[in-house]
């Protein structure tokens, strides 16, 4: 159930590049991350490449696109080789979908403990809980 944020800048411009986006970080979360995608969140978020700076010139200047993205996860639920291969194929992805990247684009997977994270009022730990007794989660149940 991560939440995603997605900053980019590119001069590409389309349509659909943000759906594109979401649909792709969606995907390869599923796939390599075992997220699923039905409780996947994503927000999009266009910056103008002219005020994105990196390498001391804007990204304008430069004709590169580049990206921030941020993956909340539970602690402790993907891998190191998990984590690294993520971030690999995201790149390349973004690369296909905005413009030749700036080396200077980062992915941050955020894992955060699972009595401090959740959706729909119920904490990850409360679901963890649950699916280990055998019950379905329930608010207001400690």
């Amino acid at each position: 159930m991560p939440l995603i944020t997605v900053t980019y800048a590119s001069q590409r411009r389309s349509p659909s590049l943000k759906k594109d986006i979401a649909e792709t970080v969606t995907a390869l979360t599923a796939r390599i991350l075992r997220k699923d995608p039905k409780v996947t969140a994503v927000i999009v978020r266009q910056a103008d490449a002219a005020d994105w700076f990196a390498g001391g010139a804007s990204l304008a200047e430069q004709g590169l696109a580049s990206y921030w993205i941020d993956v909340h996860v539970s602690e402790g639920t993907n891998t190191k080789d998990e984590k690294a291969a993520y971030l690999a194929a995201v790149f390349d992805r973004m690369a296909e979908l905005i413009g030749p990247l700036h080396h200077e684009t980062y992915l941050h997977v955020d894992e955060v403990r699972g009595d401090a994270y959740g959706f729909g009022g119920l904490t990850q730990e409360h679901r963890y809980v649950a699916a280990k007794l055998d019950v379905p989660p329930q608010r207001g149940a400690v």
